[in-house]
Formats: C-alpha cells, structure tokens, sequence
C-alpha cells in the first residue's frame, strides 16, 4: 500500500508542475517535422535505415532531443512539383520544415526564375501557417555557365533572408564531389556521404529546433 500511495503522489506533483509551468510540459512534446525534397531527402539507392530522414533523426536523438522527422522526398521532384503537392506532404500539426529543392531544376536547366518563384511560394505558404522554416541552398553545376550558376545559387541565401528562415548554405556540403562517398551515378550520396551530410547539417537542424522551442514558450 505505501508503494502504490508514493506512486499517486509522484503522479499528481508531475501533474501539477505540468499544468503551473507550462513551459516544462511543452519542452517535453515531441517537435513533428516534414523534410520536403527529391532523392536527396527520399534516399534514393539507400536501404531505408541510411537515408538523410533516418540519419538525421538518429543524430537528434544522440543529442537528446525529441523530434520527429517525416520523409516527404520525391525523387525526381522540382521545386514546382514541391509547390504542387505541399499542401498535403506538410500536414496540420507540423512544427517546422525543411525544404531541399531545386537540383532536379538545375540539372534539368530550368529557368532560374522558375525555380525561385516556386521555392517563393513554398516559403510563402509556410510562414502564413506560422511554420518555422530551413531552406537548404544547392550548388550550379559548372557545365550550365557562370551566368546561369549566378543566377541559381543566389536563390537560396535571398529567400531566406525574405522569409526569416534558417539557411544552410549547401545541403550536399561534406559528400558533394568525393567519389568515395556518392553513389555510381556520382551525384546521390551513398551510405557514408549521408552520413557526413547529417554531421554537417545537425547544427542549424538544432537551430531551428530551438527557434520552435522558442515560439512555443512566448
């Protein structure tokens, strides 16, 4: 009996500290995040386990913090196939997105243009829900031209000063170029290159994962 009576009352004092300081019971609610991207994001040629979703979430969860991640990659997807569909890949509830869009768009030579008002929108979109956002940038690659190069990679650091969201300058940054860790193709990151991605991205992931934080405790 007296087991059961110190087992109620731990119950009902963390009760209590939940509902007199609401900051300590939002701090432990799971934050829910929608990666939104192409292969990149989906893990294309990856078992399910090494892919950027699974990676990430496994570095977080190192790092303690509790967060879910959903994988909305497309492979194939440009930033306009992104815009098509974000309605429904970033559900109600969602606390922050990562946005990783656009390479489909270089290498196929879209319009810079095109490309920038479609990530505009998305941005746009997501801040009218009051959605925390990381727009992660993307490299030309050399072959398309310096103007075209000029014209694309400014997209990235422009946007996210427009719409206040957390940049990350290059999402293939650490794998991008080395034979080593890329697949065959020389383009998608194989199981290692992931591996380096979510190593150098995990601190502006945290950054955005303190600004929700943040907004929820305001």
């Amino acid at each position: 009996m007296r087991g059961a009576f110190y087992q109620i009352i731990a119950v009902c004092c963390a009760l209590l500290l939940g509902a007199f300081n609401p900051h300590f019971a939002i701090a432990e609610t799971p934050l829910h995040v929608v990666a939104l991207g192409d292969s990149l994001t989906a893990g294309l040629g990856l078992a399910a386990k090494d892919g950027f979703v699974p990676r990430l979430q496994a570095a977080l969860a190192a790092q303690g913090a509790k967060v879910e991640i959903a994988n909305a990659g497309v492979s194939g997807d440009t930033a306009t196939d992104g815009l098509a569909r974000l309605d429904w890949s970033v559900p109600e509830g969602t606390d922050a997105v990562i946005v990783e869009l656009g390479a489909n768009d270089m290498l196929r030579g879209i319009d810079p243009q095109v490309t920038r008002e479609a990530l505009d929108a998305i941005l746009a979109r997501l801040e009218q829900r009051h959605i925390a956002i990381m727009l992660c940038g993307m490299k030309a690659a050399p072959n398309l031209g310096v103007d075209y190069g000029r014209a694309f990679e400014r997209i990235y650091p422009e946007l996210a000063a427009k719409h206040g969201a957390v940049f990350y300058p290059f999402f293939l940054d650490g794998a991008a170029a080395d034979r080593t860790l890329t697949q065959p193709d020389g383009m998608h990151p194989n199981a290692a290159g992931v591996a380096a991605i979510a190593r150098r991205i995990l601190p502006k992931v945290q950054e955005l994962i303190a600004r929700v934080r943040a907004q929820k405790q305001s």
